[in-house]
């Protein structure tokens, strides 16, 4: 498989994510799939989330998904975290579930951020056109719960590949849509740069 971005650890595929998975490695699996919700945002995708999450070949997973349905994770679950969306009204919550091979229960954490939107205010400074982009900082508090190489078989944007580079983490992102590869490709291609450095 030819990655659509490559570059200091970091990868992207262009594909649909049960064709690129049989030939990616990972310790950890971070991702926000397509599952059942209110907005009607990629419904069409959720039999592929259910059928990919069953699968498995990690030791850890966290998982946004529905508050009222466990996913199809079949690794024990050790935690359910809460990111508390600050800045939105009406469903300020969603559930992330963290699952790992060692069954140690973990301390279930609610993560007060940001949600990122088409607007002004916190958090949206950071919107490129993805309608469910998660914050950096959310991915990277998540990240930090795990160690090892991380896959986001539905990257969208890049923010979980986002958080691994900041973290020095290998990561691999496939998404099925060509424009969030090419947004998550130019994202991830800026460099930061020492502070002190003028550009």
């Amino acid at each position: 498989m030819k990655p659509y971005y490559e570059h200091a650890g970091i990868t992207i595929y262009h594909g649909d994510c049960r064709e690129v998975l049989p030939f990616v490695t990972a310790d950890v699996l971070v991702t926000d799939p397509p599952y059942p919700n209110n907005a009607g945002l990629f419904l069409e995708g959720i039999a592929v989330a259910v059928e990919v999450l069953g699968h498995g070949g990690w030791k850890t997973a966290l998982v946004f998904w529905s508050e009222l349905e466990r996913p199809s994770v079949t690794l024990p679950l050790v935690a359910v975290h809460v990111w508390h969306r600050a800045n939105v009204n009406g469903r300020p919550y969603e559930m992330i579930y963290h699952f790992d091979a060692d069954a140690r229960k973990r301390r279930s954490e609610v993560m007060r951020q940001a949600a990122i939107f088409d607007g002004a205010g916190p958090g949206c400074q950071e919107y490129l056109g993805h309608p469910t982009q998660k914050p950096v900082a959310l991915m990277h508090r998540l990240l930090a719960k795990t160690s090892g190489t991380v896959v986001d078989p539905f990257m969208g944007s890049g923010s979980t590949l986002h958080a691994a580079k900041s973290l020095g983490r290998p990561s691999i992102g496939i998404e099925i849509e060509e424009r969030y590869c090419e947004i998550a490709a130019k994202r991830l291609a800026q460099e930061v740069l020492p502070l002190g450095e003028v550009a």
